[in-house]
């Protein structure tokens, strides 16, 4: 642990000492606390742009054009002049630094968006190990009442007559490949129905409850590796396919209704559900009785839960999440019963069930909470995000929450409400690390959500360190210096923090109003601390 915060002593005691094995990566992020956003640009000339997010590794800025057609991406610059006077650090920055080019320069602009097409601004995933950036245009949603019916579909989910998903090279803006849904459903909201493990990419139709698996290759081509669903083999179809040939002979060619059975992952689940219950009872009338009340009772209930969300473990297994189709396509599904399954796709099998108020499940959520974060392994920076089964303060948090609540079961159902994980939903900033600081997870955290603005600076606040009884490390302030004439207006802001530097954009928008605020906050080396100072 570092005995001095004076970075140049810090450098130098680097030098001289060896860190604890395994540590020397903790141990850099340190230096974080003393080298923290200082300056704040407020109301940036900037581009009328959807700023999407930081690519993790943090060589790219990913943008998209108002009218969401054209994909912009930039490389992160950073401010530089000169200045010919005694006095430097008393000077306020030049007029250039007002400008959005100052800090970003663009590489190039690509249309993705067809006739009738439009971005998924809140869609985006980042394979850094290939530096593909995955994208997705979509037309308008047709509401329940309007989609079409089609065999197969489940009554009561909308459908969008074209999704189609993009692999960038995001070194030149080439797309690589592109596959199409027609007349499906796709939740692409902050990445939910899509999930990327290494280069595995699972993609979940709500509409037909299937989950495609596919791979991104090296030449970034998309490969269909398995369909989960209908079936879980890949023979599976050909299998009953074949059987419905002889049945259709063995019963003067009469087709059998391709309603006739449930889908093959339904009926592991069933299978599953009903091997549990038969083996908590030995005695065998007990048994019946326990199958009774757990099992047939609940039988219609089980066969009508619906896939919800679904997110890689590992490569070889899901977590799956089940419930019913009003909770599905519900804003707000805590207060409808869910199911969570493990799927392993290489056995088709399903290794363990739990419901969403399990004691059993809470406590591997956390304890190894880092495993649902099932990040790929390329991704050095993925692997310091706080969570309460790396983080003490993380812990202490979610365990006084808990104490405070009035009911156990329902405090459990509302922790385990965020399974299963959507995929690069969380900043690597180590600024959110919480073991470095401390802030107000109300106003700002490392999630990749919108929230309600606020006029006041949001402070960042030192774990460690504290000097004269002040451990204020920096400010961010969404908005205008001077703060927003009308207070009546809604106001929403973003967050959008440099995974490496000391680099953030704040974006304040007004509901369907002007174009957004943009402020950037950066590290001003050589000046002083003016947003610390205010």
């Amino acid at each position: 642990m570092f005995r001095s915060n004076n970075i140049t002593a810090r450098i130098f005691e680097r030098q001289i000492c060896t860190p604890a094995p395994g540590t020397s990566i903790h141990r850099a992020r340190l230096f974080y606390e003393d080298i923290v956003p200082s300056y704040t640009v407020y109301d940036v000339e900037c581009p009328d742009q959807s700023f999407r997010k930081f690519t993790d590794d943090g060589l790219y800025l990913i943008s998209f054009s108002r009218d969401l057609q054209d994909l912009i991406v930039y490389r992160p610059t950073w401010l530089s002049f000169s200045c010919n006077e005694e006095d430097c650090n008393g000077h306020e920055l030049p007029p250039k630094a007002k400008k959005f080019e100052s800090f970003f320069t663009q590489l190039y602009s690509v249309s993705l968006a067809s006739s009738g097409e439009v971005i998924c601004k809140d869609f985006f995933l980042y394979l850094e190990s290939s530096q593909f950036g995955l994208f997705a245009t979509s037309t308008a949603t047709a509401q329940v009442q309007d989609a079409p019916s089609v065999i197969g579909a489940v009554h009561g989910i909308p459908s969008i007559e074209k999704i189609t998903f993009h692999i960038l090279r995001l070194e030149d803006g080439a797309i690589l490949d592109e596959r199409v849904f027609c007349n499906d459903y796709i939740n692409l909201a902050h990445n939910i129905g899509v999930y990327l493990y290494d280069n595995l990419l699972a993609i979940l139709s709500l509409r037909y409850q299937r989950i495609h698996i596919l791979q991104i290759r090296d030449s970034g081509d998309l490969v269909d590796v398995r369909c989960i669903g209908e079936f879980c083999h890949e023979d599976d179809e050909l299998f009953l396919n074949s059987f419905s040939q002889v049945g259709g002979n063995l019963n003067n060619n009469q087709p059998i209704p391709e309603t006739s059975f449930l889908g093959v992952l339904k009926q592991r689940l069933l299978s599953f559900i009903f091997r549990g219950i038969w083996n908590e009872e030995s005695d065998q009338t007990m048994r019946m009785q326990s199958l009774k009340k757990k099992f047939y009772l609940h039988f219609q209930d089980y066969v009508d839960l619906i896939i919800w969300k679904v997110q890689f473990l590992d490569r070889h297994h899901l977590l799956i999440k089940f419930g019913s189709v009003d909770g599905g396509m519900s804003r707000n599904a805590d207060n409808h019963p869910a199911f969570f399954a493990v799927y392993n796709m290489e056995t088709t099998e399903i290794v363990a069930f739990y419901q969403n108020s399990a004691d059993e499940l809470y406590s591997l959520f956390e304890f190894f909470c880092d495993h649902f974060h099932a990040s790929s392994r390329s991704s050095l920076h993925m692997n310091f995000i706080s969570t309460h089964s790396n983080n003490i303060h993380a812990l202490e948090q979610l365990r006084c929450t808990k104490n405070k609540a009035s009911s156990s079961s329902q405090f459990v159902k509302k922790v385990l409400a965020t399974l299963p994980f959507s995929c690069q939903s969380q900043s690597p900033s180590p600024y959110f690390d919480q073991s470095l600081f401390r802030y107000d997870e109300k106003l700002i955290s490392a999630a990749d959500r919108h929230r309600q603005s606020t006029d006041h600076p949001i402070k960042f606040s030192s774990r460690r360190q504290q000097v004269n009884n002040n451990n204020l490390k920096f400010k961010i302030k969404a908005g205008p210096e001077a703060g927003n004439a009308d207070g009546r207006a809604k106001k929403i802001s973003s967050f959008l923090f440099h995974p490496i530097f000391p680099l953030a954009l704040s974006i304040q928008q007004t509901l369907f109003l002007q174009q957004a605020v943009v402020n950037i906050h950066f590290r001003a080396f050589g000046g002083r601390d003016r947003d610390r100072d205010r």
